[in-house]
């Protein structure tokens, strides 16, 4: 094998790991994009569901007993 084919090959072997990274570092991207999100959605939720529990804490209605007691 001659040194030109060998260095042929190895820039083949390169465009391919630059492109193969490129794809995972895209798709990393993507995922932290999706990630961040859902946290936002899951702190938006939070925050509605320890309103909502606030809420039926303080109203007469939570606290009385059902009338089948």
């Amino acid at each position: 094998m001659t040194d030109e084919a060998r260095i042929t090959i190895l820039e083949e072997k390169l465009a391919y790991q630059e492109h193969t990274i490129q794809s995972l570092s895209d798709g990393l991207y993507r995922q932290q994009t999706i990630i961040d999100r859902l946290e936002t959605q899951l702190k938006a939720l939070a925050e509605q569901l320890r309103i909502l529990s606030e809420a039926a804490r303080n109203t007469p209605e939570g606290n009385e007993r059902p009338p089948h007691y």
